[in-house]
């Protein structure tokens, strides 16, 4: 799943990187005997208010000590000249539009896609990066998962690896990427099947359900937003219910969690329990360590799994399921 990739390149990198509110992260992942291996990785902590994920307004607000933390990051993995960037799932409105007949032209389907979310951009369409990929194919048309950007914002977060000398030649949302992750650590037996996952970050959380490896619903819920992180989720249930011809969840996801502080772990600790008595199941995290296996060197902890996710999620898109 990609929607914010900003150049489709042949072979991609070998490392990713996650620029956050309050964190650089970043790893590396390259074939070994056939299979994904997470060789090195690495976390700098930043201060509050250096990096303000927003839709509409600049994103980077001390610029100098972002690139400092990630300049340290990306020595600790080799340096890098390439590099995959995830970038927070605040600075992108993501909707899921539906046309019952699709244009052949590529020219004209890229029209219809900009005609549809001009209408519900927050700012001119004409700054706009726009990008989609084919969803859900259904009797009545085919869906489009559609992420609208403020062009100037994702280059801001460009202009930060290219400070320090790496090209950001993808770059996509982590949520997107968590469940790139998840789908690549699933067995044929168990991708099939409606899925939940929710992702806690530490100013915002979303929340996707799937069918089989196909986003249905996507919601993004800032921090300081109104009712608890378990009342929108159980909102998106009743919709999944109500609206999705849901018949029940064949897995729930919480990541995110062990890496969160503050209120944001109160109210996800709060949701592990209401979802796990309403769905009658444990919450499963997204274990990075089976979508790319972990050196010996390098201890799975909760908290490190839930950082790995978006970055490996990146590094190993669209590989066969596990």
């Amino acid at each position: 799943m990609s929607v914010l990739e900003s150049l489709r390149e042949a072979s991609g990198p070998s490392v990713a990187v996650e620029i956050a509110a309050g964190h650089v992260a970043v790893a590396r992942v390259e074939t070994r005997g056939g299979s994904p291996v997470v060789l090195a990785h690495a976390t700098e902590p930043l201060a509050p208010g250096a990096v303000v994920p927003s839709l509409t307004t600049a994103n980077v607000q001390n610029r100098q000590v972002v690139a400092v933390a990630l300049e340290r990051a990306l020595e600790r993995v080799g340096n890098p000249r390439r590099v995959g960037l995830v970038v927070p799932d605040l600075v992108a409105k993501v909707s899921l539009v539906r046309f019952e007949h699709v244009p052949t032209r590529s020219a004209d389907l890229d029209q219809l896609v900009r005609w549809q979310v001009r209408k519900t951009a927050p700012f001119p369409i004409e700054e706009a990066q726009v990008s989609y990929q084919p969803g859900l194919k259904a009797s009545d048309g085919q869906e489009f998962i559609v992420s609208l950007a403020r062009r100037s914002v994702i280059e801001e977060y460009e202009a930060l690896c290219a400070a320090v000398g790496a090209h950001a030649g993808i770059v996509d949302l982590a949520t997107f990427n968590v469940i790139n992750a998840a789908l690549a650590g699933m067995t044929p037996s168990s991708d099939s099947g409606d899925w939940l996952l929710v992702h806690v970050a530490a100013d915002y959380a979303s929340i996707a359900i799937l069918r089989g490896a196909n986003l249905i619903f996507f919601r993004n819920r800032a921090t300081d937003g109104e009712g608890t992180l378990a009342d929108v989720v159980h909102q998106a249930a009743m919709y999944y219910e109500d609206r999705l011809q849901g018949a029940g969840f064949a897995r729930a996801f919480l990541t995110g969690a062990a890496s969160s502080n503050g209120r944001q772990a109160a109210d996800a600790e709060e949701l592990r329990r209401s979802l796990q008595e309403r769905l009658q199941r444990p919450l499963e995290m997204v274990d990075a360590s089976r979508a790319a296996t972990l050196t010996d060197r390098i201890t799975a902890s909760p908290a490190l799994l839930d950082t790995l996710a978006p970055l490996v999620g990146l590094l190993v898109r669209g590989r066969e399921a596990a």
